[in-house]
């Protein structure tokens, strides 16, 4: 038997494979996934108190929120190419270990200027991670299975929303303990783990299915084969490989749609606790948990999609679908008065918004691999970190001009529309990429 057969035996073979990554794999790979997330959102908690206690405002929050994704952009295509050399373990371990630190030296912020520098040297540390995460994907899993098991990495982000926010209210009850304020001990504590993550990374992660002492070569032999056979582009030449990633439209026009998923997406997460206070809720606890809500929604939507996609089967017309439905649901929060209401649709926007993820990734995945997965993941990621610094950014103007947290989902409805009008353009892409691929005439629209 070869292992890239199509008979009944090499797909058991793969199929128990798979099942033993994915044991092995997800629950490391979610670990530095969920810390990066706590570590990039738990300022949103200390939005109020930072305000009091060394005087930073709302707009100076927003663009320090926001700086974070610069510096992570800047680096993230250079990031990938440097651990498509080095290797993603030891890649991955570096970034947990450096930003946890950073992350643990927010304590020390006594101002804006303070704040800035070191939400811009946390991107740069943890610059190159998600890509990281999906470069392994391509390596490790099937087309089949890669919408499911990315949309398993997003439960990370999606439970440290639910979770984390209590996690972090509860660690600022600790205000005043030695002398420090309640955001200082989150910090501290969140960083800390997030350095003990790194080090699991390093000795725990096999960075490619031949490294990994738990399967057997036919395995191994089967999972590299069936994850290499599904893309296109595998050169090892940076300047070509960097040129048929960055030039291509699909990739380009997935990359935007991406941006304005990010700028409602991360928006959305950076203002969530504003959002809940603006609603007459008291207590960092308290707070933490409500603003947890949205991870609830999160998680549904990261679980749900990849099942509807099984049966839906056209990614795109979804990605379309799912964002014309994040913009009824902000329309609906701004004409609704009812605290209540605005929080549970909140959390249905969240099913939407984080419910495409996988989906977009899923359509690049199928059609890059090797150097050119690495480059184009690095760049579609960049461009949807832009997103991740417009969108806090914008709450914040929105929030100064209005005084209530809750006009950024004007900024929702106009970041949704913007990815609903890309819909088409990517449809006639992805038709394209695949026409070239199989070297027949695309099809032409009318």
């Amino acid at each position: 038997m070869t292992v890239d057969s199509v008979s009944p035996a090499a797909d058991a073979l793969h199929a128990r494979a798979t099942r033993k990554a994915m044991v092995r794999l997800l629950p490391i790979m979610l670990a530095a996934y969920f810390m990066a997330y706590i570590d990039r959102t738990n300022v949103a908690l200390a939005k109020t108190q930072l305000q009091a206690d060394v005087g930073i405002g709302v707009t100076a929050f927003g663009l320090g929120a926001g700086i974070f994704f610069v510096s992570y952009a800047f680096l993230e295509v250079p990031g990938s190419l440097i651990m498509h050399r080095v290797g993603p373990r030891r890649w991955i371990a570096r970034i947990a270990v450096t930003w946890g630190a950073l992350s643990a030296a927010m304590m020390f912020v006594q101002g804006e200027w303070s704040f800035y520098v070191l939400r811009f040297f946390l991107g740069m540390a943890e610059a190159g991670l998600y890509p990281t995460l999906m470069y392994m994907v391509t390596v490790w899993f099937s087309q089949k299975h890669r919408a499911t098991v990315v949309g398993f990495i997003y439960l990370a982000p999606t439970v440290a929303l639910i979770v984390g926010n209590p996690m972090g209210g509860a660690l600022m009850e600790f205000d005043t303990a030695l002398g420090l304020h309640g955001w200082q001990w989150m910090f501290l504590i969140e960083g800390i783990v997030t350095m003990l993550v790194g080090v699991l990374v390093w000795f725990r992660l096999p960075e490619t299915p031949r490294d990994a002492s738990w399967l057997t070569a036919g395995e191994a032999e089967i999972l590299s084969a069936r994850a290499a056979g599904d893309g296109t582009g595998s050169g090892h030449r940076v300047k070509g490989s960097l040129k048929r990633a960055f030039t291509r439209p699909f990739i380009v026009i997935i990359a935007l749609i991406y941006l304005f998923n990010q700028v409602t997406n991360v928006g959305i997460v950076f203002n969530m606790p504003s959002i809940v206070e603006g609603l007459d809720i008291h207590g960092s606890f308290l707070i933490g948990l409500v603003s947890g809500s949205a991870g609830i929604g999160a998680t549904v939507g990261v679980l749900l999609v990849p099942l509807v996609h099984r049966r839906f089967g056209n990614e795109v017309a979804l990605i379309g679908i799912l964002a014309a439905s994040t913009a009824v649901t902000a329309a609906v929060f701004v004409l609704s008065s009812s605290p209540a209401a605005q929080i549970l649709l909140i959390v249905v926007s969240m099913v939407f918004v984080f419910g495409t993820l996988p989906l977009f990734w899923s359509v690049a995945m199928a059609r890059m691999s090797g150097l050119v997965a690495a480059a184009g993941l690095a760049f579609i990621n960049t461009i949807g970190l832009l997103g991740g610094f417009l969108g806090p950014y914008a709450f914040g103007l929105a929030e100064d001009a209005t005084g209530n947290p809750g006009a950024g989902l004007y900024v929702v409805i106009a970041s949704s529309v913007a990815g609903v009008l890309l819909t088409p353009l990517l449809a006639r892409a992805v038709r394209g990429e695949d026409a070239t691929a199989a070297g027949t005439p695309a099809p032409v629209s009318r």
